[in-house]
């Protein structure tokens, strides 16, 4: 009976525990999320590490992101954006790496950026694809899915469901064609053609105005506003990125290597920049068609728990009388 009651009292305590923790990861104001998403590998992402990190934690992620670029591009290091480690760079972006479970070595990541713009007036965010590398041991291993659309799933459902608009700058085929087939609204794209809309020159324009420097493009680039073609766009610290039409990776489907091929000077160094949401439809489609089915179950269930966050959280907000919450004010008194 005794050992009985200490088992008892042993789950209590667990619970208990459980019940202290997930109030406190729904109360986490930036992501800092580790999941399984591959046999053997680890996915981590972190939000505004550069204001949510140490200074030891910081140089840590940063020098991993180095090791991976340091295997893609042997021909030299990049010198804009994540790789600079300025904290104000890193506080606007969030970091995807994937790791060996075993050895914690990083063999791919990606950087996205979030970029203030004006919108009909109206402040907005807009999320740039960013920087991806995979070292090249192991390409071809289906990580792609996690690289490209992932995090921007995550932040979708953290949002609350509510779209999100999405920037992309590539001269890659097998990029352009991606961005295409996972996000909605898409331009330039082959498949909708004609004319960006009202909506997408005004996010284009901010983000060629004022956020240049976050995907390496210099002041002196060019942009043509009717195809939103970048011209002579590896002139600001990203020159190692620059490739020929040959070496570019290519896409299944051909009108994605063509429509490069006949939009973009690469010789001069030409790049798109795509602009394009993730919603519901986005979502469905990425759900359905890039996510193999082994890695559903940790995707959904990482998925549950930020779709819980924004149905919970405001609950528990709301009933807390003691604190202050935004505009909820407490009943004794806290200002």
């Amino acid at each position: 009976m005794a050992s009985i009651g200490r088992r008892i009292r042993s789950a209590f305590g667990k619970l208990r525990g459980h019940a202290a923790f997930w109030p406190k990861a729904f109360a986490q104001p930036a992501i800092d999320l580790t999941l399984r998403t591959h046999e053997g590998l680890t996915t981590r992402i972190v939000e505004s590490p550069g204001r949510t990190l140490s200074e030891d934690e910081l140089e840590w992620l940063v020098a991993q992101l180095r090791v991976v670029a340091g295997k893609t591009l042997p021909a030299g290091d990049l010198t804009y954006g994540i790789f600079s480690g300025e904290r104000e760079r890193l506080s606007r972006a969030i970091v995807t790496v994937i790791s060996e479970e075993a050895s914690g070595r990083p063999i791919a990541f990606n950087a996205l950026s979030v970029m203030p713009v004006e919108l009909d007036g109206q402040p907005t965010k807009v999320t740039h694809l960013g920087l991806v590398m995979v070292d090249p041991e192991v390409q071809g291993q289906g990580l792609s899915w996690v690289l490209y659309g992932l995090t921007t799933l995550v932040l979708f459902i953290r949002g609350g469901l509510r779209p999100k608009w999405i920037s992309n700058v590539t001269q890659v085929p097998a990029v352009c064609g991606m961005v295409c087939e996972t996000f909605s609204d898409v331009f330039p794209s082959p498949q909708t053609g004609g004319r960006a809309s009202f909506a997408h020159l005004q996010l284009a324009r901010g983000i060629m105005r004022n956020h240049r420097a976050v995907f390496g493009v210099g002041e002196e680039a060019g942009f043509d506003e009717a195809r939103f073609v970048i011209s002579d766009a590896y002139t600001g610290g990203s020159d190692a990125l620059k490739k020929s039409f040959e070496t570019a990776p290519k896409h299944r489907d051909e009108q994605y290597n063509a429509f490069c091929g006949r939009e973009l000077d690469y010789a001069r160094g030409d790049d798109l920049l795509q602009i394009g949401r993730i919603d519901l439809a986005a979502a469905r489609r990425y759900l359905t068609n890039e996510v193999p089915a082994g890695s559903m179950p940790a995707l959904l269930a990482a998925s549950a728990v930020l779709a819980l966050q924004r149905l919970i959280l405001p609950v528990m907000h709301w009933m807390d009388d003691r604190h202050a919450y935004g505009i909820l004010r407490p009943r004794g008194g806290e200002q």
